[in-house]
């Protein structure tokens, strides 16, 4: 079991920038899958960047490239998400999850492979 609590939410202009962080109870496993997922009203929740802890192996939604960077600090038992170049479409709350079982391969965006999931946190957009 692990328990994780995100941070860093909030309104900001389309252009600007945020950084989400997310806390962890306790270290993840080496080959573990984490993983930043959003979900905006009226849709489903869909993933955003995942990180292989351990290989800092990362993937990223094609919405999100070039502008999201997903990394982790394993002595602070962290995962961030820094967010740039803002845009209104991105606004939704933001969750991290963290897999229950180890990954060989690229951690992917499908939710079921993450069986821990924090609260969440807002964030808004206005353009």
């Amino acid at each position: 079991q692990v328990q994780l609590v995100e941070s860093g939410g909030g309104s900001v202009q389309a252009g600007g920038s945020l950084r989400l962080s997310c806390a962890a109870s306790r270290s993840t496993y080496s080959n573990y899958c984490m993983g930043w997922f959003r979900q905006a009203p009226g849709k489903e929740r869909e993933g955003v960047a995942t990180i292989r802890i351990g290989r800092d192996t990362t993937f990223y939604a094609d919405s999100v490239k070039g502008r999201f960077t997903i990394s982790q600090d394993n002595a602070k038992n962290t995962l961030y998400l820094q967010m740039n170049s803002l845009k209104p479409e991105d606004t939704a709350m933001y969750y991290c999850a963290a897999s229950g079982l180890r990954y060989t391969r690229t951690c992917p965006l499908g939710l079921d492979v993450y069986n821990y999931w924090g609260q969440g946190t807002q964030v808004t957009v206005s353009s």
